[in-house]
């Protein structure tokens, strides 16, 4: 495992003991699951499903995620929709088969979960969790799915590596391309079509600023487009498609998007 991971791995189990210690007499307190970080699975969560409310993430009884207000006590705001629990760092916890969930973090309905994915984590391994699709208020249910960050702890300082997942419900598969703005650069495909609730291939790119966009295989009709995503040397990113396909406000916020988040 490289120095970088376990960097990233005990940043993130500092804040999870940092919520621990803010929430101690709190029954709901952040719990602490992680083994030391060389015998462990590390993990995040999004809330990408459109319409959720606010929540905090569990693997099995263990809350990964949570935030403390000012007063000291848990919010009950929790990871609103778009957003990643722990500003999108990974969280150690023990290998092991869990159950994946968002529960619900108001006080009405508190911790209902409403998205779950079982999945097992092994060893040395990076997982990302996403709430994904449409929250139904009725069932209060959304979909939940698990992929592998299989990214190569070896780092190449040459190029950033890029993948895709697609996290949106009522879309086609979709190819992600990336156009480097510096002048004279060709678009490019960023692996193959990658359908709802998959992640396609960690594909590398010379470090730049891109303007990102998906397609249908075989179709020159952008569907989804970000510009001036920025890409470092050495870098990992994960590009994820969330919202409403059939959205096309410019300002709504279930408009179908392109979230980047940092893996390494």
């Amino acid at each position: 495992m490289s120095r970088i991971m376990k960097r990233y791995s005990s940043t993130a189990a500092l804040l999870g003991a940092a919520l621990l210690a803010a929430c101690s007499y709190d029954k709901n307190a952040v719990q602490d699951p992680a083994s030391p970080v060389d015998g462990a699975a590390f993990v995040r969560f999004f809330n990408f499903a459109v319409n959720a409310p606010g929540v905090n993430f569990y693997a099995g009884p263990n809350k990964m995620t949570a935030i403390t207000s000012a007063s000291g006590t848990e919010s009950t705001t929790g990871v609103a929709y778009g957003a990643a629990g722990s500003s999108g760092l990974y969280s150690a916890i023990a290998p092991g088969t869990y159950t994946l969930s968002g529960n619900i973090a108001a006080a009405t309905d508190k911790d209902l979960a409403i998205s779950t994915a079982s999945s097992t984590l092994d060893n040395g391994k990076s997982y990302s969790f996403y709430m994904s699709g449409f929250y139904d208020a009725t069932t209060k249910k959304s979909d939940g799915f698990v992929v592998l960050d299989d990214f190569s702890n070896t780092i190449d300082w040459t190029v950033a590596t890029v993948r895709f997942v697609n996290a949106i419900s009522n879309s086609s598969p979709m190819i992600l391309y990336a156009k480097n703005t510096a002048a004279g650069s060709t678009e490019v495909a960023v692996g193959a079509a990658v359908a709802y609730k998959a992640a396609g291939a960690f594909t590398a790119l010379p470090p730049g600023v891109y303007d990102l966009s998906t397609r249908l295989a075989g179709s020159s009709t952008n569907i989804i487009t970000r510009a001036g995503v920025s890409f470092g040397f050495g870098k990992v990113y994960t590009i994820t498609a969330r919202g409403d396909i059939t959205v096309t406000a410019a300002t709504a916020t279930n408009r179908a998007q392109l979230d980047n988040t940092f893996n390494r």
